[in-house]
Formats: structure tokens, sequence, C-alpha cells
């Protein structure tokens, strides 16, 4: 089930999985690169798209849960 479950994903769910990396990535970038160049303000700005990416995360969670739920019911 776990393979098939990419393949028959609702597209809500990858563009949720795919935006939370994307957004996570971005963010541990813009942390990285402004802890090594001394740039706080940058450092500080990267942790909401940090926190942003584990929220749609969780949102990604809970698309797949509803959608194993209602393949079940059937």
């Amino acid at each position: 089930m776990l393979n098939e479950f990419w393949a028959t994903a609702p597209t809500s769910y990858k563009v949720t999985v795919f935006s939370a990396m994307g957004l996570i990535a971005v963010g541990i970038i813009l942390n990285l690169v402004g802890n090594t160049s001394g740039n706080q303000g940058l450092a500080m700005a990267s942790l909401p798209l940090i926190g942003l990416g584990l929220v749609l995360h969780v949102v990604g969670m809970v698309v797949r849960g509803q959608s194993i739920r209602k393949n079940l019911r059937r």
C-alpha cells in the first residue's frame, strides 16, 4: 500500500508535501547563510519559513490520513 499511495495520492497532498519540503529547505539554507555571514536578521527571517514548512507537513499528514480513511471505507 505504501508504494501505491504516492501513485494514487491526491494532487493536494503532493502539492502540500513538496511545498513543505521546499519551504523547510529554503529556511535552512537562509539560516545557514545568515549564521555563517553574521547576518542575524536573515537568520531570524528564516525561522518563519521553517515553521510554515512544518505546519504544511502536518497539513499533508492530515490530508493523507483523510484520503486513506476514505479509501478504507470503500
